[in-house]
């Protein structure tokens, strides 16, 4: 069984506090282990605070759904086949900044960025995943 190390967990965010630092956003950065408890949690002097729960839910939607957040958005919309889904599981976030980490093809953790744009926590993002992959 593979899981998401402590030292993994700092790789990820440091890649994603880094990609903040340079985009001149402040950003909260949170990563989770498989069972989506928190490893490793940054924020960055400026990023608001409400953004420090959002971006350990966004985490927590990833591996929840084993999908990235921004591909829920869609998903959600009044008449689609998930309306209300983040009425489920004491508060899903279903727009982008969450994504799932893999290791061998298992899910295994999961980051999740708040505080910006989406455009921006998905920059953000992105980019402390591919530290992991």
């Amino acid at each position: 069984m593979s899981v998401l190390t402590f030292a993994d967990a700092q790789k990820v965010l440091e890649a994603g506090l880094k990609k903040a630092e340079e985009i001149g956003q402040p950003m909260n950065v949170a990563v989770v282990d498989g069972g989506g408890h928190l490893l490793a949690f940054g924020r960055q002097d400026g990023a608001i605070r409400a953004s420090i729960d959002i971006s350990q839910r966004k985490a927590l939607t990833a591996i929840l759904m084993n999908r990235r957040t921004d591909e829920l958005a869609p998903l959600v919309q009044p008449g689609a086949e998930l309306y209300g889904l983040e009425q489920t599981a004491g508060g899903m976030v279903t727009f982008g900044g969450g994504i799932p980490l893999y290791r061998g093809g298992e899910l295994v953790g999961a980051v999740g960025v708040s505080a910006g744009t989406v455009d921006e926590d998905v920059t953000v993002a992105s980019a402390a995943a591919k530290a992991f992959s």
